[in-house]
């Protein structure tokens, strides 16, 4: 009888492009100001792919080369790719297939999935299972988003908020007592005209209406998704603590989507935690949607020890949300 396995973070990759969009710089763009984005969002400036020859297929191959490299892995042993990704490369065509190729993937299965900010959770826990079922043995999970290529930078209100990047994590096996313990998820689809982009897809194929009228940028509520958020968060995290019988004296780390400085803060007030034990970095970054929360592991790895207790949590789209918890183990 084969022992039970727990699925454990054994490597990490990020990558955000060399541009840097700051707020000075879209104060000449749009009617805004610095002070005003920073006291709102706790955005100060965000990466933006400005190399038009690349696309979010390109972030996530660069994010799975930097992983390989420092966990000193071949390519050849990765078992399956999932890709969480808003802005895929093509329709039909798998983004996670791409990254397949460009990173030599030869003998990995690849899909994508699409949960928006809440992606990587939905795929970080889906490849999960893949290791924990003893099937797979090596699966990389990455969070990537080119939001620059579905922003209008004619609006203020949505413009100031996103960036772009990539970030992936490789899971193994172990029979000891760490990895992902538990995960809580939720999706409400009513909350879907709050956030979304409505052009492209079935319900608006694109056509020459469809691109005079603006549809295929990013239009958000911003105060309906903002409290849905630090709801959906909040009660994920509590439900998580009560579900594995802890405190939140218990919790070494928050890693939570970086949407909003405000939200970001909000959940930790309302959990009790001190800011301390948050990670954040959308100072830096802005809102990458499913790579912010791979990209803060990649960030802070080197601030996560053995056995810490971690806790995941985001809100997206859809509505989508939820939190993972896992005991953090030893990097490759």
């Amino acid at each position: 009888m084969a022992l039970k396995s727990s699925a454990v973070i054994t490597g990490v990759g990020g990558y955000v492009p060399d541009n840097i969009l700051t707020n000075s710089d879209l104060e000449k763009m749009v009617e805004t100001n610095s002070e005003w984005i920073v006291s709102r969002t706790g955005i100060r400036e965000r990466r933006i792919l400005a190399d038009k020859s690349l696309a979010t297929s390109d972030m996530a191959a660069f994010a799975v080369k930097s992983l390989l490299e420092s966990a000193k892995v071949d390519p050849s042993e990765i078992d399956c790719v999932i890709v969480a990704t808003s802005t895929p490369d093509y329709l039909l065509i798998s983004t996670a297939s791409i990254v397949c190729d460009k990173c030599g993937l030869s003998n990995a299965w690849a899909s994508d999935v699409n949960a928006a900010c809440s992606g990587f959770l939905y795929a970080f826990t889906l490849g999960s299972s893949l290791v924990e079922s003893n099937r797979y043995k090596k699966v990389i999970v990455i969070g990537a988003d080119q939001n620059s290529a579905i922003v209008n930078y004619a609006d203020r209100n949505t413009c100031i908020l996103f960036g772009d990047g990539a970030g992936a994590v490789l899971l193994e096996p172990s029979t000891e007592d760490i990895g992902v313990i538990d995960s809580v998820f939720k999706t409400d689809g009513h909350g879907r005209e709050h956030l979304y982009v409505p052009g492209g897809g079935s319900m608006n194929p694109a056509t020459g209406e469809t691109v005079d009228g603006k549809l295929h940028y990013i239009r958000q509520d911003g105060r309906v998704v903002f409290k849905a958020a630090i709801k959906g968060m909040t009660e994920s995290c509590t439900s998580i603590l009560q579900r594995n019988n802890l405190t939140i004296d218990d919790i070494n780390w928050l890693i939570p989507h970086q949407a909003n400085y405000r939200i970001i803060h909000a959940v930790g007030d309302a959990l009790g935690l001190p800011e301390s034990r948050v990670k954040i970095n959308i100072d830096r970054y802005g809102n990458t949607t499913a790579a912010t929360i791979p990209l803060a592991l990649w960030d802070f790895k080197e601030d996560f020890k053995e056995n810490d207790n971690v806790i995941l949590t985001a809100f997206g789209a859809g509505f989508s949300w939820g939190a993972t918890y896992l005991k953090w183990g030893k990097l490759r």
